[in-house]
């Protein structure tokens, strides 16, 4: 998308990921929704981010990225991988590991935050 962006003449427009993730679970058409799968994509996500690395275009600018989601979402409708996005369960539990505590540097912090508008439930999750 940088690329495209860039050609079309406007390479000094700022990108901002709005949403990425992987589901950790799917019906069975959906042979991709993975705990593994799920668990390899944000992982290296976090890697990518706590790095401060690029896209190849722009190896030097850290992009901004929101995860989705910080928690499964089991009372959603739609197919199985809708509900299972998330980080961790309803419960607060987790629903995989990404690694955060190998991933992270005594300098560095995560801070993960999801805002429920509905009823107004705030949650945040910090990993240092």
């Amino acid at each position: 998308a940088i690329f495209a962006i860039s050609r079309l003449g406007y390479g000094s427009l700022e990108v901002r990921v709005s949403e990425t993730g992987w589901p950790s679970k799917g019906d069975p058409d959906e042979v991709g929704a993975t705990l593994e799968n799920a668990a390899a994509y944000n992982r290296n996500l976090l890697r990518r981010q706590l790095a401060s690395q690029g896209t190849p275009l722009r190896p030097n600018e850290r992009l901004e990225v929101y995860v989705f989601a910080l928690f499964n979402e089991d009372m959603k409708p739609g197919p199985t991988s809708e509900r299972n996005y998330g980080l961790f369960r309803p419960d607060c539990t987790m629903a995989y590991n990404v690694g955060l505590s190998t991933l992270s540097k005594p300098s560095s912090a995560i801070s993960l935050t999801s805002s429920g508008a509905s009823n107004k439930v705030i949650h945040h999750v910090e990993f240092s």
